[in-house]
């Protein structure tokens, strides 16, 4: 028996090897409306993804789930949205059909009775921020978090970057500063050691994001995506489910 499940688990840890999993985000819209989403795909042997992940509308903040399938032919792309990551036995609240190809997901939104709602197209290629310039500073809260970001770029080049960050209770802290620029498509991204700031271009607003920052962070401390508006205002990216 103790050989006959060593030989499943290592059949089993052979099919994980075999599926390769990626993230993909990418900016665009739905309907009339800015749309950022996130998909995770899990390719199966026969080229064929499963796919979850989520999209936010913009500049509402509210945040749908997703999940479904991505052929291998023609990217022909199949997701059913709730407002729950959980589906199962919940109904779908409406479907999004279309292809996913070349960088690009397009197709139409429809509702639960098959009524096609809206159109929608997202791109993995995101704006450029060559040219971008600005000197902002500002302050967010929001139940036991506290944050202060400021930063000066010219012309897409980083002057400086300070970002703090409190977390109740305990007043956790980060600081993450003295980062240096990196080449980056789609955006601007500042780093040091692991740690790294990456500013996308999301239209009306400019994303703020860190990714392994742990070392300059307290041990629950940590730093949430902010949104710069064009004013140079801010406020933290927290997604409402509706």
């Amino acid at each position: 028996m103790r050989m006959i499940a060593l030989v499943l688990g290592f059949a089993s840890l052979q099919v994980l090897a075999q599926e390769a999993t990626e993230t993909r985000e990418m900016i665009g819209v739905v309907g009339g409306r800015a749309a950022l989403i996130h998909l995770h795909a899990i390719q199966r042997p026969d080229g064929s993804s499963r796919l979850t992940g989520e999209y936010l509308v913009l500049p509402t903040l509210q945040q749908r789930f997703v999940e479904g399938e991505r052929s291998k032919q023609l990217g022909v792309t199949f997701l059913k949205e709730g407002s729950s990551p959980i589906f199962y036995g919940r109904p779908a609240t409406a479907t999004l059909q279309g292809t996913w190809s070349g960088g690009v997901f397009k197709g139409s939104r429809f509702g639960p009775s098959g009524q096609q709602r809206e159109r929608f197209e997202f791109s993995e290629h995101f704006p450029s921020m060559s040219g971008y310039g600005a000197n902002v500073r500002c302050e967010t809260a929001e139940g036991r978090y506290s944050s202060t970001l400021a930063y000066a770029i010219e012309a897409g080049k980083l002057k400086s970057i300070d970002w703090r960050s409190k977390a109740a209770p305990g007043e956790h802290p980060c600081t993450v500063s003295g980062l240096e620029q990196r080449p980056f498509e789609g955006g601007l991204r500042f780093v040091s050691g692991r740690c790294s700031v990456t500013l996308r271009d999301l239209g009306d607003y400019v994303r703020v994001t860190a990714e392994d920052c742990a070392a300059m962070c307290g041990s629950q401390g940590y730093l949430e995506p902010v949104l710069i508006d064009r004013r140079g205002g801010c406020q933290l990216l927290r997604p409402q489910t509706r």
